[in-house]
């Protein structure tokens, strides 16, 4: 009976990341169609506006730094995911009402909007660096990996409902009917992490320790002495980044690179989305069941990282020789290559972390991957636009060189893999120290 009791707790903590999925559909999909088509923003200030969530991203840190060293109601991770939710919900809120009410855009206008998306981005931060950490206390040993990996596939599929659902509701713009539409996300997200949270957070003598200690060190020095000079966790964060980037700079290239370049119609260069999601879906569900299990998580990030930088040479052959049917066939094993170093890496990012410290590494390297893609899509767009620039708008060569680009950064990426030694971070001699090698509480 216990056994199913945690088993049913393990999928109850699954309509957290559906919920956080559901909320990304709205703010990364829905609304920014809107904002753009139908309200009539300039591209380039809503670009902006949807860069501040991650711009803010290095609060992550010190976000996490609190919520390791001081609990809530004894506790230190559900009451700050359902803070963050709340405070998410209500950026949703201010950037639907603010957004549906603007006439002439004027600086009060981009101030509110700008202020709304600060609040949602620091909500969805708080919440979702809360969750990973609370992964990280919650299993242990190749439960961790296992379990990052299925609630990532959590969040997508939150995605693709949120997706479906949305375009079922929202068939035509209309303003009253978005912000109804928004006001049911934002309670809905908030109730799903409430049932998904409560409750789930170990409570043990370990903990509670764990706690105490990380309350010792303010967060200043905790960077200092234990983030800055270690040369693993640097070379880490490196690693997140460069793989970020180089799995992730196309983003909202390929589109226009089919269209452009192979000359694919609206409706083909639509469906490319289709074809990456249902091989990062597949590679990521095979991964967090079988492969990280049978052949370890690095080797699993590597295999996502080689696949990349064949799917990208294969894209530029593609390119040259004109063929639509190998492009299209490279952009369902891009997902693949995608998804199996995405599930290296959590797991990687989730095994890099003690009970100490689990909310301010989730931090560090939640601020490497969310820095890492918002710097992709600069670099991919800022690339495209230099180079048709100085070649005269020749797509191919433009296009092209992004993908070369990014084979170099997952070339480095791939290299840094072999000098990473997790065991010989400092934080993890701490935890062995401080808990008498004591690992995650349940």
């Amino acid at each position: 009976m216990k056994t199913v009791v945690k088993i049913l707790n393990y999928i109850r903590l699954a309509l957290f990341p559906i919920g956080y999925g559901l909320t990304g559909a709205l703010i990364g999909g829905t609304l920014n169609r809107i904002m753009i088509a139908d309200i009539g923003l300039p591209a380039s200030l809503v670009g902006l506006f949807f860069a501040v969530p991650l711009m803010i991203s290095p609060l992550r840190v010190w976000l996490g730094y609190r919520s390791d060293g001081f609990p809530i109601m004894g506790r230190r991770r559900e009451p700050y995911m359902i803070l963050g939710f709340v405070l998410a919900g209500i950026g949703i809120l201010l950037i639907t009402t603010i957004s549906v009410g603007i006439g002439k855009v004027n600086m009060a206008l981009v101030a509110g909007v700008f202020v709304a998306f600060a609040t949602y981005g620091l909500g969805r931060n708080l919440a979702h660096n809360s969750f990973q950490a609370l992964i990280a206390d919650k299993f242990k040993g190749d439960q961790r990996p296992r379990a990052v990996t299925a609630y990532e596939v959590a969040t997508m599929i939150g995605l693709i409902i949120g997706a479906g659902g949305l375009g079922g509701a929202l068939k035509t713009y209309d303003p009253g009917k978005l912000v109804q539409v928004a006001i049911g996300v934002a309670i809905i997200a908030l109730v799903l992490t409430f049932l998904g949270a409560i409750g789930q957070e170990p409570r043990t003598d370990v903990t509670t320790k764990a706690s105490d200690k990380a309350r010792e060190t303010s967060f200043a020095e905790s960077v200092k002495t234990l983030i800055l000079p270690d040369p693993q966790i640097r070379l880490f964060f490196i690693l997140v980044f460069f793989t970020m980037v180089g799995t992730l700079a196309q983003d909202v290239l390929l589109e226009p690179y089919g269209a452009l370049v192979l000359g694919m119609e609206v409706g083909e260069t639509t469906k490319l989305t289709q074809f990456w999601g249902i091989g990062v879906l597949i590679s990521m569900l095979v991964s967090g069941v079988f492969l990280i299990k049978w052949l370890g998580q690095m080797t699993v990030l590597r295999m996502g990282i080689v696949a990349s930088i064949l799917v990208f040479v294969g894209i530029i052959v593609a390119g040259m020789a004109g063929n639509v049917g190998l492009f299209n066939q490279l952009v369902l094993v891009m997902g693949l290559g995608t998804g199996l170093a995405g599930a290296g890496l959590l797991a990687g990012i989730v095994n890099f972390t003690t009970v100490i410290r689990a909310g301010l590494l989730m931090g560090v390297w939640g601020m490497a991957n969310q820095v890492g893609h918002a710097f992709g899509s600069l670099m991919g767009g800022g690339v495209v636009d230099i180079m048709q620039s100085v070649t005269g708008g020749d797509a191919f060569v433009s296009y092209a060189t992004v993908f070369a680009l990014e084979v170099v950064m997952l070339v480095v990426a791939l290299w840094m893999t072999t000098r990473l030694d997790v065991r010989a971070a400092q934080v993890q001699v701490e935890e062995v120290t401080q808990l008498d090698g004591s690992g995650a509480a349940e």
